[in-house]
């Protein structure tokens, strides 16, 4: 029997991790505002209007969510300065989140 790898690496989500949540930048995210994201959760820009919302961590090993942070992944790539930004529409992400939890 063949063991299956995860559809996306630990070292990817590790570094996701790392830049999306509230752990690495409690400063930087209180001076904007920001500071209301919970241990446990991170924040995403969504849609056009790049809309925030702030979701638990534990979508990252759900294969439907980590399909988005591949698009995400080839669109933006994970250096770019608004933070994770997944490219699909509003209604399409709120309605899958609202399917996962």
């Amino acid at each position: 029997m063949a063991i299956r790898k995860p559809a996306i690496h630990t070292a990817a989500l590790k570094q996701i991790v790392k830049r999306c949540s509230s752990l690495g930048r409690k400063q930087e995210a209180a001076a904007a505002g920001f500071d209301d994201v919970p241990k446990g959760h991170f924040a995403v820009y969504v849609g056009e209007n790049r809309s925030r919302y702030v979701v638990p961590i534990s979508l990252l090993t759900h294969p439907d969510f980590q399909c988005l942070l591949r698009l995400a992944e080839e669109e933006f790539g994970f250096h770019h300065h608004m933070g994770l930004t997944i490219p699909c529409e509003e209604v399409v992400f709120r309605s899958l989140t609202a399917a996962l939890k």
